[in-house]
């Protein structure tokens, strides 16, 4: 469906400004969209459980049973699929992660072979028979999908208990810009929707930036936890407001809030960046004196 998209040199387009006649957010209204990891190859493994339960319909009573519980097998194999693909794109998204608890993938190519060895029963009772099949459907699922993450990576150095810690932050995090991705669409305004786009790539950044030093959660704690879940809560309130009106004060009014989130928020990651930056100075000037104290002569920067 196609989208219309709204900016300041677009033909309908205007920028948004504050009730002081300030502009809102930044002038590009460009933001850096995630793309959906459940693509249509995931979608697509719905298929062959409905077409097994409407073929199983005219088998007979244990033809029936079987088809349906191999349908189910399968059903299930492509919700544990859809969850698997977005916990690997989280993984990968971040610079600092642990494996999936659950691999979900793996799991998902053993319901799949399950799937298909109950479906081969029923047409064709026999072990050696249904093992093929099952041993096939896991091949050709695991060979399609891949498997999940199998090792944490970036976390080498960084003490586990901070890290368990930084992660449940990030996942809350996660959720209520989740969330508030969800309730902006209600509001059907394209303009808004990028705007909340940019304000979750910035947040996300934030989110980077204290996976990558645990040290920064103290620090960033408050504004992944009680910032982002009250800025949810007003976009739940802005798009309930605006879904029924579409009161222009109530949008100018978040676009300002957008506006000083996003500002606080960069200024957040940017003060972390910089004592970042700072603390490995005074490491580096440490580890500099104590080997000249030492004897090594070092060649200091011109």
């Amino acid at each position: 469906m196609a989208q219309r998209f709204g900016g300041k040199f677009s033909p309908s387009g205007q920028q948004s400004t504050r009730p002081d006649g300030r502009p809102t957010g930044n002038s590009r209204m460009t933001a850096s969209a995630r793309v959906n990891p459940v693509g249509l190859r995931a979608n697509l493994m719905f298929v062959p459980a409905a077409i097994l339960m409407l073929f199983s319909l005219g088998a007979g009573a244990s033809g029936l049973v079987l088809g349906l519980i191999g349908a189910g097998f399968w059903a299930a194999a492509a919700v544990m699929l859809r969850e698997g693909l977005k916990a690997q794109a989280a993984y990968e998204a971040r610079k600092v992660a642990r494996r999936p608890a659950l691999p979900r993938k793996i799991l998902a190519g053993l319901l799949c072979g399950l799937g298909g060895a109950v479906g081969a029963w029923s047409s064709e009772p026999g072990v050696i028979t249904a093992a093929l099949y099952g041993v096939a459907c896991l091949g050709l699922h695991l060979a399609a999908f891949g498997i999940d993450p199998l090792s944490d990576k970036g976390v080498e150095g960084i003490d586990e208990f901070q890290s368990s810690r930084v992660a449940r932050v990030v996942d809350e995090a996660e959720t209520h810009l989740a969330a508030m991705k969800d309730a902006v669409l209600r509001a059907k305004d394209r303009q808004v929707e990028l705007r909340v786009d940019q304000f979750q790539a910035v947040a996300r950044d934030l989110c980077r930036t204290v996976e990558e030093d645990p040290r920064d959660l103290t620090a960033a704690r408050k504004y992944l936890t009680v910032y982002l879940l009250g800025a949810r809560d007003a976009t739940v309130k802005f798009a309930d407001i605006f879904a029924r009106s579409g009161n222009a004060e109530a949008r100018a009014d978040y676009l300002a809030l957008l506006d000083d989130l996003e500002q606080n928020f960069a200024a957040r990651n940017e003060k972390l960046l910089l004592e970042d930056r700072g603390d490995l100075n005074i490491e580096i000037d440490v580890l500099r004196a104590r080997l000249e104290r030492e004897g090594v002569q070092l060649d200091r920067p011109s």
